[in-house]
This record gives C-alpha cells, structure tokens and sequence, in this order.
C-alpha cells in the first residue's frame, strides 16, 4: 500500500499543505530524515530545523509555516506529538503477531490459552493462573500460581509475575519487570537484629498500564499495592508495599516510592524523585527530576528540590545561592 500525505492527512485529521500524492517511505528524526521521509516539529525550539531539513514530510501544528520557496509538504494538526504516537501505534499495529505456543515451556493443567495467545519458548504458567484473550507472552516469563492477566495484554522476555497478583488489560510489561516481590517488611528485634514480616497480599494493575524494564512493583503486606488505570511508569522504578499509585500518572526512571503512600491522578514525576512513606500526594501535580518529597501534598503544585518546594520559588533561591561569594567577599 502506497502511503501519502494525503493517506496519512485522513487517518490523523490533518490538513495538507503541498504534494499529498508523494510517496513516504519511512520515519525520522527531523535532523537525520532524507528524502521520502516523514517527521515532525512538536517542541518550538526544533522549529528552526524546518529551514534544514531533508525530510519530504512534516507533521506540524496549525501555525507552522512552510519557507519560502520549499518544495516542503506539511501536514497540520492540533497537537503533533499526539499525531505522531498514533500513526506510530498504526504502524506498529501492521506488524505480524506471533501466535501459539513454543516449546519448551511449561503450561499447569487447566490452564486455559485463547487460540490467538502466543506463549514463548522456556514460559512458566503456574497452577490456576487465568489468560486473557490474546496475551503474549514472551520466553523466559514466569507467571506464578493464581496470577491474572487481562485480554491484550503484552508480558515481555524474562517478567516476574508472583503468584495472585492481578494484570489489567491491554497493559505492557517490559523484560525485567517484577510484579509481587516482597515489601520491605522486617520488625527489629530486642537483640538488634531483624525478623521478616510476611507479606501476604497482592498487587493489582489496571487496565491500559505500562511498565519499563527492571521496574520492581511489591506486594502488600496485607491487601494490594495498586497501579491505576492508564498510568505508566519507565525503567527502573522501585514501587513499595501497599503504594496505591491513581490513574494516568507518569513517573520518569530512577523514582522511588516508600511504603503505603497514595498518589492521586494524572501527576507527572520527573526521573530520580523520592517520596516517603506513608504519605498522600494528591492530583495534577508536576515533580522535577531529583526532587524528595517527604510530606504531603495537595492538588495542581509544581515542585522541585529536596525538601520539594514550589518551582518558581525553588528558582529564585538557586539565583540567590550563585551570588553567595560574591556577598561573602564584600568587605
């Protein structure tokens, strides 16, 4: 199939401005696209790559102007980052699936597999553990006793799933990720040393999750640690016992969260942040990168620094803290 501007205009809602009937033959970064290639401007400060640029394509916003003279074509839309993660989630969608069961793995009895799943080579699926419609699971993954994954959902090489936990649908797990390890629970004892609480609860994810590589998720102590609908969290995160994470959060690598702090929804958490235990954070906030959070939180905050305090308030004392030697040198 011949893909155009004008193809590509319809599946997005987008405008052309130029040759819709150009053949596109790929996907680039804007400063390394050659001919027959598409990109993109989302961030204002790539706009100057327009004049540069040998890419035949651009995705840009409503205002975006083509240069004088440029044989340039540009595809309109509202929001080009957005655009951009759906033509790439279509194309990603025309790639073959892989279906059916490798061997060697090991399925328990009852087991019941949809005829669309796809189950890799060296898989463990332990006793009573329940399968969506159209799982994939990759080799090397373990899926403990009693686990449950929904429909869709995508358990990449090498997962640890530990037995009852609960996977949503249409979720990812990306290679590494443990789910249902045990919290950090141990009691001192009067000879100072530390007795393991057992930790006999689960976790739960829900549906439309995404988890990056060696992001480690533990079980509750009793009951579950929950990550909410729609959240997503990158690479090497580290969530605590009995967390309860709400719905379409980002959380950036290297975070940490102690146990049972509650997190409300749609907060965005730069990379490196740590938050104490047993804390409440509540919902629309914005964390820069290394931030510590060690108390509560409210609504609608943008945060940065350790002990995190308001961002605009946090970059007026970083411009005092540059002239401290030169108010330390006055005589």
């Amino acid at each position: 199939m011949k893909v155009t501007p004008l193809l590509i205009a319809q599946m997005i809602g987008g405008t052309v401005d130029g040759d819709g009937e150009l053949e596109i033959t790929g996907f680039a970064k804007i400063e390394e696209a050659r001919k027959g290639q598409i990109s993109f401007i989302a961030n204002p400060k790539y706009e100057h790559f327009i004049e540069s640029t040998q890419a035949s394509v651009l995705l840009v916003g409503p205002d975006v102007k083509k240069p004088e003279g440029s044989s340039l074509t540009l595809i309109h839309v509202a929001d080009p980052y957005v655009a951009v993660a759906d033509l790439l989630a279509a194309y990603e969608s025309m790639k073959p699936m892989k279906k059916g069961i490798e061997q060697p793995c090991y399925i328990a009895d009852g087991v019941d597999i949809s005829n669309a799943a796809y189950i890799g080579a060296f898989a463990y699926i332990g006793q009573g553990v329940k399968l969506g419609k159209n799982v994939r699971i990759y080799p090397q993954a373990y899926i403990g006793d009693g686990a449950v994954i929904g429909d869709d959902t995508i358990i990449r090489a090498g997962v640890k799933i530990y037995e009852g936990c609960h996977i949503g649908a249409r979720c990812i797990l990306h290679s590494g990720v443990i789910i249902g390890a045990d919290g950090f629970g141990f009691a001192p004892t009067s000879d100072g040393s530390y007795e393991k609480i057992a930790q006999i609860g689960i976790v739960e994810i829900e549906d439309d999750v995404e988890i990056g590589a060696n992001t480690t998720i533990d079980r509750a102590t009793f009951g579950c640690t929950r990550i909410g609908k729609g959240t997503k969290l990158d690479n090497l995160i580290q969530v605590a016992h009995n967390v309860e994470l709400g719905k379409h959060n980002v959380f950036a690598a290297q975070t940490g969260i102690a146990g049972s702090t509650k997190v409300g929804d749609y907060n965005r958490v730069g990379g490196q942040c740590g938050f104490a235990g047993h804390i409440h954070v509540g919902s629309n906030n914005e964390f820069g990168a290394q931030s510590g959070i060690p108390n509560n939180v409210g609504d609608g905050n943008r945060l940065i620094g350790y002990p995190a305090i308001d961002a605009l308030t946090f970059a007026k004392r970083q411009v005092l803290l540059k002239r401290l030697p030169e108010l330390f040198n006055k005589k």
